[in-house]
């Protein structure tokens, strides 16, 4: 039996996708619009800056990558949780997104603080 290679760059992709495809279904109104601009930007932000991280020189560089990506997510969670307030969305995927989220920040959480060692 083989096991799936743990891809970190792969579950940023598949948070960022997936946020792509939760904005697209949020209703069509101005507060739809706003937050689902907000999140698609900052969702896409925290992949984006990821992939940076992996063509970095030195220890110093990829810190200040990966605390953009860091500082996305958290914007992220906060969107989600606005989301999460006033019920906009499929709850389902809200909450799966929001999880991702949170493991997300916790696992970038922890790179950035054992880089800075």
């Amino acid at each position: 039996m083989t096991h799936k290679k743990f891809d970190l760059e792969e579950r940023f992709v598949e948070l960022a996708a997936n946020i792509a495809f939760f904005c697209k279904d949020l209703p069509n109104d101005f507060t739809g619009q706003y937050y689902g601009n907000q999140l698609l930007r900052s969702a896409g932000s925290a992949a984006l800056n990821f992939g940076e991280t992996q063509g970095t020189c030195s220890d110093k560089d990829y810190i200040h990558r990966a605390t953009i990506s860091l500082r996305e997510l958290k914007e992220s969670r906060v969107n989600l949780k606005i989301l999460n307030k006033i019920d906009y969305g499929d709850e389902e995927i809200r909450k799966s997104l929001l999880d991702e989220d949170e493991q997300l920040i916790k696992i970038m959480a922890t790179i950035i603080k054992n880089k800075k060692r």
